[in-house]
């Protein structure tokens, strides 16, 4: 099943972060567990023109295949196909992650 966002929303696939510190431990489950901030774009939306705020279309900001920052408490999860997927608002992506 593909899932097409609506208006100026992004479908995002959450990246886990690593369970091991730089050091080599290796962080137990019991360690409340934050929600990462870190998604990869998965699908976009449709880019809308408002005259009043003149601002880019979301497709010139990210693309499909970007790492991008999101709010912390941002955005709905949703399940499609068993996969667990992040639908954010425009104003909910924070940055792009550039290599």
């Amino acid at each position: 099943m593909n899932v097409r966002p609506i208006d100026e929303r992004v479908l995002l696939k959450v990246v886990e972060k690593d369970e091991k510190t730089s050091g080599g431990i290796i962080i137990p489950d019991t360690v409340s567990k934050e929600r990462p901030q870190i998604g990869e774009v998965v699908a976009l939306g449709d880019d809308i023109v408002n005259k009043d705020l003149e601002r880019k279309p979301l497709s010139q900001i990210v693309s499909v295949g970007d790492q991008v920052l999101f709010a912390k408490y941002g955005g709905t999860e949703v399940t499609v196909d068993e996969e667990e997927f992040l639908l954010v608002n425009r104003s909910d992506i924070l940055g792009v992650i550039e290599n």
